[in-house]
């Protein structure tokens, strides 16, 4: 019974290790290669419901996001950018296990094929679901863009914590073209570039289904990079964003100006998005 006792309470410690939800970013290391000289932000780390998540596919992690369980959208995403090869959009729309049980596998998983693993239980109650998007006029909008990765990593950012409800012009049009610009600018210049990408939620404005409020629709898209060479040293910089209207617009910012116009949203510090907010 002793050594049955002592298994039942190792499990959680093992389950926690290899878990895609965690406590601290910083508790694991292949997570925190997605932040510039390991700096998480500050920003949105007292967001009530923030849940920390290492997103796993294919049994490894592909990039990192600060998620909000109460708005059901990412607060940003982090990641490393890698040159495309190609593979297409993936048809399947993923959810992560964790969010519902901590005690389920950390891999994200197929929406469809997780219900028919554990019929009856409702997925939804801390993310979003795809049938939440389904006829909301909405685009399932990427925060970290499949095409700045290969696969399986591309296939990866297919995760419903990863998309934002957007305003289909603006995602497809504005910016997709400014995301298209940064793979040029990374690929020409870059040794290495670490991005953020978040949204800004709306006071209340909702997707909404059976006169629930599902997903909330934000204010704001924005993104930020860090630039760097060989030696790891900054070398450029640089930040967007983006009302989530038909207006369809991109402002380029500095990442100070980027942090004033975040400040705005804030009643903490928002503080450096990157190390020395990439300052060489």
């Amino acid at each position: 019974m002793q050594t049955l006792a002592a298994l039942c309470a190792l499990l959680p410690l093992l389950f926690s290790a290899h878990a895609d939800v965690v406590e601290r970013f910083e508790d694991v290391a292949e997570c925190m290669t997605y932040f510039y000289k390991s700096k998480v932000p500050e920003l949105g780390a007292s967001t009530p419901g923030a849940a920390r998540l290492c997103q796993r596919f294919v049994n490894r992690f592909h990039f990192a996001t600060l998620y909000d369980t109460s708005h059901r959208i990412a607060v940003y995403s982090a990641y490393q950018f890698e040159p495309s090869n190609g593979g297409g959009r993936e048809n399947r729309w993923f959810v992560e296990p964790q969010l519902v049980n901590d005690g389920w596998q950390a891999e994200m998983k197929d929406g469809y094929w997780l219900g028919q693993d554990y019929p009856g239980v409702y997925l939804g109650e801390k993310q979003a679901l795809n049938e939440d998007y389904t006829n909301s006029g909405f685009d399932r909008g990427h925060l970290n863009p499949n095409g700045h990765h290969p696969v399986p990593s591309r296939n990866a950012t297919f995760t419903l914590t990863n998309v934002v409800p957007q305003n289909p012009k603006m995602n497809q049009d504005a910016w997709r073209i400014h995301e298209s610009d940064l793979t040029t600018l990374f690929l020409e210049k870059c040794s290495k570039a670490y991005v953020l990408v978040g949204a800004v939620p709306s006071a209340d404005n909702w997707i909404v289904k059976n006169n629930v409020k599902r997903v909330n629709i934000p204010d704001y898209v924005w993104n930020a990079y860090c630039c760097v060479d060989n030696n790891d040293r900054p070398i450029q910089s640089g930040a967007g964003t983006a009302r989530n209207t038909e207006e369809n617009y991109v402002v380029k910012r500095s990442l100070d100006e980027l942090g004033a116009f975040l400040q705005q949203f804030s009643n903490e510090p928002v503080g450096e998005l990157f190390y020395n907010n990439c300052r060489a």
